[in-house]
């Protein structure tokens, strides 16, 4: 599933060609999404200037003079700029053709992701009740201490919470633990104030260097451009069990937690 490194990069890959282009039409091809795509937004989104183009969580957010479009890319979509007459295949769900004679195409093979309209996109349902953003200023390890407090979830499941914080997925969850040196299996409410300091930060890197590097290819990913993501050149624990630790040289180990693969050195990590 992209996570939001993957998300950041389709958001960046789009912009520049997005913003101060107008709509000219939405083409919609099939609407059995995760949730039904609603009828009329083709006449809403008709002949809207695109401002800009954000991302809350794993949430595009495309905003015009009318409103916002909410995409989310589920577990195998993606979103890329074609020719506006490129030839749609079986995949590619809807289009939003633009006046530069380009189109932003939507492709999801599983049909997993959405398409919603919002006036008001912060106070839509999907969005509302989620937590702070992992590179935000009011994210640290003061906030990840307090909101632990009492809680006996493992720190793996806690830190993977959208209502604790928003895009800290599976993959990027290991890696961050991994690079605090925390025990995956420890119970949140049991770390220190300190050692939350260090997640903290270790998120903000693994996440940054991550987008930076153009997320993470598994599978269906690739970037806004086409591309695709480089960060699993990178990756410490993360899909490497059975191989040596690059630290310490202990082999990784890896076991099921919340139905989720979790990868983790014995040694480096307590």
């Amino acid at each position: 599933m992209p996570e939001l490194p993957e998300v950041e990069t389709s958001r960046r890959g789009i912009e520049p060609w997005l913003v101060d282009t107008t709509i000219t039409k939405v083409v919609v091809r099939d609407r059995r999404l995760r949730w039904p795509v609603e009828k009329g937004v083709e006449r809403r989104l008709r002949g809207e200037p695109v401002y800009s183009v954000d991302r809350r969580a794993k949430y595009l957010l495309i905003n015009t003079g009318n409103g916002t479009a909410i995409l989310h890319l589920g577990m195998t979509g993606s979103v890329f700029i074609v020719d506006r007459d490129t030839p749609a295949g079986i995949h590619d769900h809807f289009d939003f053709e633009l006046d530069s004679g380009k189109s932003l195409r939507f492709r999801d093979p599983r049909r997993f992701g959405s398409f919603h309209w919002s006036d008001e996109p912060l106070a839509h349902p999907l969005l509302a009740d989620l937590g702070p953003e992992p590179l935000g200023d009011d994210f640290n390890g003061e906030y990840l201490w307090r909101m632990s407090r009492g809680r006996k979830v493992s720190v793996k499941q806690f830190i993977m919470n959208a209502k604790v914080v928003v895009g800290v997925g599976n993959i990027y969850a290991s890696e961050s633990l991994f690079l605090a040196g925390i025990n995956p299996k420890r119970a949140a409410g049991r770390i220190a104030r300190h050692r939350y300091d260090a997640l903290a930060e270790a998120i903000r890197d693994i996440l940054s260097r991550a987008i930076k590097a153009g997320g993470t290819t598994l599978r269906d990913f690739y970037g806004g451009d086409g591309e695709p993501g480089y960060f699993k050149q990178q990756l410490e624990v993360y899909d490497r069990e059975g191989e040596h630790c690059r630290r310490c040289n202990t082999v990784i180990k890896a076991f099921v937690q919340g139905q989720r693969s979790t990868y983790y050195c014995r040694t480096c990590q307590t």
